[in-house]
């Protein structure tokens, strides 16, 4: 149930006006704000933002301060993909790559749907590295990039979609054979810019085996993980690989998969506060790609949503995420759409857009909701993701600290060839 905002800290949230000089004063005009999930809209409100920060969500705008008409719009926190890869040819030597290029990929996949900040599960950690570093210096409008490098493998388990790429690429790719080596391996990842771990505790090697991680080596690599205060995401791949992630301590399970949950894997997820990233999308892709019957489509998707809809049901935390940029069907209206059939209310995806998002791996940086003091990374919608959750993709303006990052009247994203 949403709470309302008492009156009291209605006039304090307008009262950070005050202090707000108009130059530096951006005003998102006469919009439906939502300021978490939990919260009851606020119709008809400006939000006032001032040096990347929100300063005051209601009240009037300072004379003179900039504006963006947003009446008929709703203003939500900027949103997160917890499952992106930056993979492929555009991202390959990105330190010498034309900034103007990089921007237009950053429109193309990302920031045209309104996410102000992304996870990267996989990827050259080195290119990652390297993009991010541009867009923090002010060079490239783009979001927040957190990054999981390069994941570890089991021994001799690299997938076999994966064996196609480069050699170069291949030689990257850890597959440790000893728990010393899986903590060297961390380390290095670590020490190199990662922000997270990423395990594949199942791993697809075609004719329909899938080999799990050792036991031992996922508990080794996660412990150093956790020692070192980074966050540990798996790829299950089956529902053995699952159970080794959440019996071994891993943080997020980065996928749903076609092999059925038990409820007693579902209480142990819960349990054991390992969130999930649905990726419901990608197995009707996935399905397309393999050239599956709509009937096989349909039961492949069907067990996936069948897992989201245990899981959520039971407490458990979910990450929104799509795995774009291995898939390269960009936009999420059909994620939305499948969370929907899932059970989850356009609140519930919200939060996994928003809050959920921020409290586990940004918290010290104050996102996922519309307060003053907040920094001022908000997506503003043409629609009310109340009535449609799929308004969440159908984006007019993304602003990261204040800027904006993508306007839908001025930006026409030019396509990844």
């Amino acid at each position: 149930m949403m709470r309302t905002i008492a009156p009291s800290l209605t006039m304090i949230l307008i009262g950070w006006c005050v202090s707000v000089h108009a130059a530096d004063t951006l005003v998102l005009r006469g919009a439906t704000v939502y300021v978490d999930s939990e919260t009851a809209p606020l119709r008809d409100t400006n939000v006032i933002v001032s040096d990347g920060r929100i300063a005051a969500v209601g009240g009037d705008a300072p004379s003179g301060a900039r504006e963006l008409d947003c009446r008929g719009l709703t203003v939500v926190a900027g949103l997160h993909n917890s499952h992106v890869h930056f993979m492929g040819p555009e991202w390959t030597g990105v330190a010498q790559l034309p900034a103007d290029a990089l921007a237009a990929h950053l429109v193309e996949m990302l920031t045209q749907y309104g996410f102000t900040s992304v996870f990267d599960t996989g990827s050259r950690l080195e290119d990652t590295v390297a993009l991010r570093k541009r867009i923090e210096s002010g060079e490239i409008a783009g979001p927040r990039i957190l990054t999981a490098g390069i994941p570890l493998y089991p021994p001799d388990g690299i997938p076999i979609y994966l064996r196609d790429l480069p050699p170069e690429l291949l030689k990257l790719m850890n597959e440790p054979a000893s728990t010393d080596e899986a903590v060297a391996d961390v380390d290095t990842n670590l020490d190199r810019g990662a922000d997270a771990v990423k395990l594949f505790t199942g791993s697809i090697m075609g004719n329909d085996v899938v080999k799990p991680m050792p036991v031992a080596i996922a508990q080794a690599a996660v412990a150093e993980a956790h020692r070192r205060g980074f966050p540990v995401f798996a790829h299950p791949s089956n529902s053995e690989g699952a159970t080794i992630a959440v019996q071994t301590g891993v943080d997020v399970l980065a996928h749903t998969n076609s092999q059925g949950w038990t409820p007693a894997l579902v209480a142990s997820m819960v349990e054991h506060r390992t969130a999930l990233v649905p990726t419901l999308k990608l197995w009707p892709y996935e399905a397309a790609r393999q050239n599956a019957s709509a009937a096989e489509s349909e039961a492949f998707t069907g067990e996936a949503i069948a897992q989201l809809t245990a899981f959520v049901k039971n407490g458990g935390e979910t990450l929104f995420g799509t795995d774009v940029g291995y898939m390269r069907d960009f936009d999420p209206s059909d994620e939305y759409r499948l969370m929907t059939r899932a059970g989850m209310s356009p609140m519930q995806i919200l939060a996994s857009l928003t809050t959920a998002p921020a409290v586990r791996f940004q918290k010290t940086l104050k996102l996922g909701r519309v307060v003053p003091g907040y920094l001022a990374d908000l997506t503003v919608l043409d629609g009310d993701p109340a009535q449609d959750a799929t308004a969440f993709a159908h984006v007019r303006y993304t602003l990261r600290d204040g800027r904006v990052i993508y306007d839908a009247h001025v930006a026409a994203p030019q396509k990844t060839q």
